[in-house]
């Protein structure tokens, strides 16, 4: 495919590989049910104009819905932006989004030990997760989004060294989840793991591979950037 996908078609790609229980329009809202997932799965998000009447019916819908206010806010939504941080809201989580093109990224060989892909997720992956801070509910998160889809377990020298989570988009495959047991982090674990998930990617039909990251996330971005991934896009969200 000529060039990368713009940031609407990536931010669709990640509501598909990262789902929320429910996502459902309510006015001039697209809001989400996340069930405890997490900001992803739970934020509130509009692509139109909006006023202080619709900002109190988003925060109404979210209350209901027993979950946080949380607002997730492109370029675009300069005067929102604005109009939450007057209501008290806080700057949360500045978000990066990469894409390069699958077959780059694939381009040298690895073992398949190093992301082998499962139907579901092992003990022993869930884990390894949950001490990295992703609980039960981001696994359901996970579990929901339909296929194809893979859990990827890595080893490192016959010892368990890693986790992600993988999923496809039609010709958009995004990598979740990606954690790494902390006394491993220094021996490539990661990037062996990305290199082989682009190569199932490109296995089931994926031109263009992305993952997505918190700004203050330095090793995560230094190491997509070392393999030749752009930043196409960015997000915040606001909370109170």
């Amino acid at each position: 495919m000529s060039g990368l996908p713009d940031q609407t078609r990536l931010l669709g790609a990640m509501d598909a590989t990262w789902a929320a229980k429910e996502m459902f329009a309510h006015g001039p809202w697209t809001l989400r049910r996340g069930m405890g997932g997490g900001k992803r799965v739970s934020a509130a998000t509009t692509d139109q104009q909006v006023d202080e009447v619709d900002i109190d019916q988003a925060e109404d819908a979210m209350r209901a819905m027993d979950q946080p206010e949380i607002f997730m806010l492109q370029d675009h939504n300069t005067a929102l932006d604005a109009a939450l941080e007057t209501r008290g809201y806080k700057l949360v989580d500045p978000v990066l989004i990469f894409a390069h093109p699958a077959s780059a990224l694939a381009q040298h060989s690895t073992d398949p030990h190093d992301a082998i892909p499962c139907v579901e997720p092992l003990a022993l992956m869930q884990e390894i997760w949950a001490k990295g801070g992703i609980a039960k509910p981001r696994i359901e998160v996970m579990r929901r989004v339909p296929d194809p889809k893979a859990f990827l377990f890595s080893r490192f020298d016959q010892t368990p060294a890693g986790v992600a989570f993988i999923a496809l988009d039609n010709e958009i495959a995004m990598l979740h989840a990606l954690e790494v047991v902390p006394e491993l982090r220094r021996f490539g674990v990661a990037r062996k793991m990305m290199r082989r998930a682009a190569i199932w990617a490109m296995e089931q039909g994926a031109e263009v591979f992305s993952v997505i990251v918190t700004s203050e996330n330095l090793p995560a971005r230094s190491l997509y950037t070392s393999l030749g991934m752009q930043v196409v896009g960015k997000y915040h969200y606001r909370m109170k």
